[in-house]
């Protein structure tokens, strides 16, 4: 009750039209006959220093904070549910109690091979394995939901995922924006191949004072790699190759898609509770409208509007558990000429009924 009235009371109006709808769910959904009730709180904390002093390309910032998400629903037919809750962010150093503040609420139906979801629900559910060419690391701290929907089919080594996320509703100081997205993956014995991708739409406001350029970007990555975890020494080991391709255009300047390509390859492997991961990329520069735009037409890491990027990432989990997981990273990044440095902390907790 005392996180309640402590979220209440550092909401705007707006908010707190909505937060008694979404409690007076929760708590009455349990009461319901014939269903299961289910329950989740998650916790996320985050410390990343990112030391990028003197780039042209990435800016040098520390960002800290923790998330705190309850969540609340009913489940049915063992294949059924639906769920409730909020995200809440809290930066350190900030002196709002709460920073940013998500509504959470969506269906789900796990039958397998199909896993759908529809509403506002966590990325990590289904987006946990695109690489940072798409969504840098600050997406999971500042857009942890999706709000839109995913189709699922397969397992863990054959799979087909297609998603939904509408990012703006349009609006006289909002541009309308959505992704759309392909990814999947297919396995033979130590073998893979793996492809990911999206269409991001970028349109203006409702009523403009200066015609704005209507946006799209695609951006595609096919691998092609060997998984031998707990085949050799090492409890996980994988490399992979895979081909880049982007395709952008800006619809009011009449100049086509500009296409752009490259290759990137990753490795990772890890020992008990030490890991190392490397990822390389060499090609044309991506993110072509980026001085434009910035992190609101691309959410992916602007280092790779260099033609050569090398990061190189050595972590540490101290904990790792379904519901406690601790991680430590200190990362090399190998651009501009100069190696860079990031320090990364992690906290994620996990708990439920379940």
């Amino acid at each position: 009750m005392g996180v309640i009235i402590c979220v209440f009371k550092y909401m705007d109006n707006k908010r707190k039209q909505i937060l008694p709808v979404i409690f007076l769910f929760l708590f009455s959904a349990l009461q319901v006959s014939g269903q299961v009730p289910s329950w989740r709180v998650g916790l996320f904390s985050f410390f990343d220093n990112v030391e990028f002093g003197g780039s042209a390309l990435k800016i040098p910032q520390t960002m800290s904070g923790v998330q705190f998400n309850p969540e609340a629903g009913l489940a049915w037919d063992s294949v059924h549910s639906i769920q409730a809750g909020l995200n809440l962010l809290h930066e350190f150093g900030s002196d709002k109690a709460i920073n940013i503040f998500y509504p959470v609420a969506y269906y789900k139906l796990n039958t397998r091979p199909v896993k759908f979801i529809m509403g506002a629900f966590p990325r990590s559910l289904v987006l946990n394995d695109y690489p940072r060419l798409f969504f840098q690391d600050s997406i999971s701290y500042y857009r942890p939901l999706i709000n839109g929907m995913s189709l699922l089919l397969g397992n863990e080594s054959h799979y087909l995922n297609v998603w939904l996320d509408w990012t703006g509703r349009q609006s006289d100081v909002v541009r309308e924006a959505f992704f759309v997205g392909l990814s999947g993956r297919f396995s033979y014995n130590i073998l893979y191949i793996q492809h990911f991708s999206y269409m991001f739409h970028f349109a203006g406001t409702s009523d403009p004072l200066v015609n704005e350029a209507l946006h799209d970007n695609l951006l595609f990555l096919t691998s092609a790699g060997t998984d031998l975890s707990g085949k050799l020494f090492f409890d996980r080991l994988d490399f992979n190759i895979g081909w880049v391709a982007g395709m952008e255009r800006a619809r009011a300047d009449m100049t086509g898609w500009k296409l752009m390509s490259g290759l990137l390859f990753e490795a990772r492997a890890e020992y008990s509770f030490i890991g190392l991961f490397n990822s390389y990329y060499r090609g044309e520069q991506l993110l072509n409208y980026y001085g434009d735009h910035d992190n609101e037409l691309y959410w992916g890491d602007p280092v790779y509007r260099a033609g050569s990027y090398n990061r190189t990432d050595l972590y540490l989990r101290f904990l790792k558990s379904k519901k406690v997981n601790l991680e430590l990273t200190y990362s090399l990044h190998f651009l501009e000429s100069t190696v860079y440095h990031e320090q990364l902390l992690k906290v994620r907790v996990n708990l439920d009924n379940n």
